[in-house]
């Protein structure tokens, strides 16, 4: 009597509603259970009905789960073929206890539409607890101190809470009832169609996980960018009146505080106080607005009134006529400020800035073949006729390399 019976599907309390013609069943999973109960993609084989996944976003969806106590994500959408089961418990009908077969074997109604990524993220997290328990046993059953066999304790309890925070913590499911396959398809391309991605700078202004975002607000209170970045926009083309996008001013942040080709790692995300970071890039946008007359010109004007003139704004005509105009000229100088600024002997404010002012006479674009920036060794990081350098970063990095050594060894052009 208490053994268990063969099973093979999960039952959960749901609603069921209509739309678009479709019975739709709407209820909430525990994540460990996505895996069961949905097929799990591979990476390796692309599924007719649906797109390619990319393991490594999986895994950092797996790698999210387990950082962030307060983590969020919508409801995934699948599609059933006719294998569920709806048994109603009120006299209306739309609540009630819905059966879904399990997708082990391969023999699930269950196809995703919209969280592949997910499902395959729970299932590598799954496996990964799984197995670091299984290597915690292996270890705790060698002949070990006492102090590491504590240890090992302690570690195996933590990772049993991951597993059992995947079983208590819920996700949305919501299961579109439709048996044609060739509809199925084209449901996921409606989702696809209709879906509005988040642009780089949307996700600047409210991705508060990293410095280079959470400081952004008050760093673009700075003279020089006040009223003058775009909060929704990534690309600065010559018809956008703003100096750059919300976007930008992170990659500028993270070009000064870990250099041009460098991110601001995990460690240093934990230790740096936004005040630092917000002093530092205010430090640099400083030393800008005082070496560069363009940009001095830019701060002492007021970019409301530069748009209601109705004509080309300073920041437009910065793009037309100056490498300035360009955020990865931005992002260099900005490394090139990291370089001077950093290691034992920080190079003075001032004296950054006296430098810099050596640059100004440079910054005319498009750059000419008797430039500085295509007679010197710096050549290769500009093309013929540029207004802004090359921005792959293996670019970016010789250029500030360049720059930083001139500091030392001025070339008698400068």
């Amino acid at each position: 009597m208490r053994l268990s019976k063969p099973q093979d599907s999960s039952t959960y309390l749901a609603i069921k509603t209509v739309q678009g013609g479709r019975t739709v069943y709407t209820t909430r999973v525990p994540l460990a259970d996505l895996s069961t109960i949905l097929p799990v993609p591979d990476p390796n084989n692309v599924d007719k009905d649906n797109r390619k996944v990319d393991r490594l976003h999986a895994k950092h969806f797996g790698e999210y789960l387990d950082s962030k106590q307060d983590w969020v994500a919508p409801a995934l959408l699948a599609r059933d073929s006719g294998g569920c089961l709806f048994e109603k418990v009120d006299e209306h009908g739309a609540v009630g206890y819905l059966t879904v077969p399990w997708a082990i074997g391969g023999i699930s109604s269950l196809r995703t539409i919209d969280g592949q990524h997910r499902v395959l993220g729970v299932s590598i997290e799954k496996q990964r607890i799984t197995d670091a328990i299984a290597g915690v046993d292996r270890e705790a059953a060698r002949k070990v101190s006492a102090e590491k066999h504590a240890k090992l304790q302690v570690e195996r309890e933590k990772l049993i809470d991951q597993m059992n925070r995947l079983k208590s913590e819920f996700v949305g499911l919501d299961i579109y009832v439709e048996p044609d396959p060739i509809k199925a398809q084209q449901m996921f391309v409606d989702v696809a169609d209709n879906a509005k991605g988040i642009s780089s700078a949307v996700r600047a202004r409210f991705d508060s996980y990293k410095v280079a975002n959470r400081t952004l607000s008050d760093v673009i209170d700075h003279p020089l960018l006040k009223g003058r970045v775009d909060a929704e926009q990534d690309r600065m083309t010559m018809k956008n009146p703003h100096l750059m996008g919300a976007k930008h001013v992170a990659d500028i942040t993270r070009s000064v505080m870990a250099g041009v080709g460098g991110r601001i790692s995990k460690r240093a995300e934990q230790t740096l106080t936004d005040g630092e970071v917000i002093e530092q890039v205010k430090d640099f946008l400083d030393v800008m607005s005082n070496a560069f007359a363009a940009l001095a010109a830019i701060t002492d004007e007021d970019p409301e009134v530069e748009r209601r003139a109705g004509e080309l704004t300073m920041s437009q005509e910065l793009r037309r006529s100056s490498l300035l105009g360009s955020v990865g000229m931005l992002r260099v100088l900005g490394g090139v400020f990291h370089e001077l600024r950093t290691g034992d002997n920080p190079v003075d404010l001032g004296d950054i800035t006296e430098f810099f002012k050596r640059l100004d006479s440079h910054m005319a674009a498009p750059i000419t073949e008797t430039s500085i920036w295509r007679t010197s060794s710096a050549g290769v990081d500009f093309e013929q006729n540029a207004s802004a350098p090359i921005m792959r970063t293996q670019n970016l990095v010789h250029l500030v390399g360049i720059i930083a050594g001139w500091y030392k060894r001025a070339p008698a052009a400068l």
